[in-house]
């Protein structure tokens, strides 16, 4: 394809091109090291970062942890499933939200998906509930809220618990209420490439005081810490944030509005210059819903758009824009971990527990599934693009349209 365009060198989220840490952050982990304390235990970053986030949110409890699976994996133990207990998900998310359910004994019972959203909705989920469900986990891909109203009323009536993954989805929104506030609790990650960022990092938020303690201790080795006599009270791992990610994290805080702001700023942008584009859908977000784009994802129909997403992405990566087709390559329970069942040793565990119903993996099940992932292309996404390399990214998009449909 002949470049048109002159070359933009987008910033990326990987490096500092594409985020904003800066003196806010170097200070305050400076403040750190020069207090000596770098463990949460005894310092003081951590805490307030808990403090600020639950505020934030308008919840009564957040607890900083090492990472957004270790937030995940928090939340599963809260419920505190029993081996062979079931536990909802989505196919479409990263394995560190789903190696937590497994780690616990439970099993992974995965729900289809609207492929206009990637998400799973009230009906999905409902289709995979059993007598053994434990607890449901719903994720806000790309930033964008699942149908929360329908799914609320769904775990209420069953009176199973639900998790929100927010990774992706700080700020996001749904009639007016954030992300993670929705259900019993709600995850978060901080890992290099989230709307803000400690490298790695993870926060867990909850109203409910007997889920929070918990995931306190589960977080603290489940060592009573302030108990008249503490002990360490069931099994459970050491997922602490230390001091030098907390002042980090207490700095990035502070401008996640910005981001957040910029962020949907940007999308609107780039939503404008591809309304018009046959064969090519923007993110479609509900009414009263507020997506924060982790990520930018649109759709393509190959019957309009010769070669589909494989074909807009080769020829994107000629503008130095390079796209992630599919997102995942496949369906998460596609991958070794839930095809051989490799687990802990030889043993299968906790697989041996399941129901034959709950394994049954055929593509065949998840026509949603299926249909999302052939037709997503996710373009990175970050708040240091500048309008022109939104105005880029777009006209780099329609022109690689233009080029399969023959129109160049």
């Amino acid at each position: 394809m002949d470049i048109l365009l002159q070359k933009v060198a987008l910033p990326s989220d990987q490096d500092a091109s594409g985020r904003n840490l800066g003196a806010e952050e170097i200070a305050a982990v400076a403040e750190a090291i020069r207090s000596g304390t770098l463990t949460s235990t005894k310092g003081r970053f951590v805490k307030t970062l808990e403090e600020r986030f639950a505020a934030r949110l308008g919840v009564k409890h957040a607890f900083a942890c090492a990472s957004g699976s270790a937030a995940v994996h928090c939340a599963v133990a809260a419920i505190d499933p029993e081996p062979g207990d079931e536990i909802v998900t989505t196919p479409i998310t990263d394995m560190g939200a789903l190696a937590p359910i497994l780690y616990q004994g439970a099993i992974p019972v995965f729900a289809d998906v609207d492929p206009r959203t990637c998400n799973v909705t009230a009906a999905t989920i409902a289709a995979a509930l059993s007598e053994r469900t434990k607890a449901i986990i719903v994720t806000h891909l790309f930033g964008n809220p699942c149908a929360m109203e329908e799914i609320v009323a769904l775990a209420a009536e069953r009176n199973i618990p639900l998790i929100e993954d927010c990774a992706q989805a700080f700020g996001a929104t749904h009639h007016g209420r954030h992300v993670g506030t929705l259900g019993r609790i709600g995850t978060f990650s901080l890992q290099q490439g989230k709307h803000i960022t400690t490298g790695e990092g993870g926060l867990v938020v909850t109203d409910d005081d007997a889920l929070a303690r918990r995931m306190y201790l589960f977080i603290n080795k489940a060592w009573g810490y302030g108990d008249p006599k503490p002990d360490h009270y069931f099994l459970a791992l050491n997922y602490r944030m230390s001091e030098l990610c907390g002042a980090v994290a207490v700095a990035q805080l502070e401008k996640l509005d910005a981001v957040v702001a910029r962020r949907i700023e940007l999308a609107g942008r780039l939503t404008e210059q591809l309304s018009d584009v046959l064969g090519v859908s923007v993110p479609y977000v509900a009414p009263r819903a507020v997506h924060t784009y982790w990520k930018y994802c649109i759709r393509v129909n190959p019957a309009i758009v010769p070669e589909g997403v494989g074909g807009i992405a080769r020829l994107l990566r000629e503008y130095d824009i390079f796209t992630a087709p599919r997102y995942i390559q496949k369906p998460a329970f596609m991958c070794e971990i839930f095809q051989k069942r490799r687990t802990f040793g030889k043993s299968e565990f906790p697989f041996v527990l399941a129901r034959p119903e709950a394994l049954d993996y055929r593509l065949e099940r998840f026509p949603g599934t299926v249909e999302a992932l052939e037709h997503i292309l996710v373009i990175p996404w970050n708040d240091r693009l500048s309008e022109r390399d939104v105005q880029y990214i777009g006209e780099a998009i329609r022109a690689s349209v233009a080029v399969l449909r023959g129109e160049r």
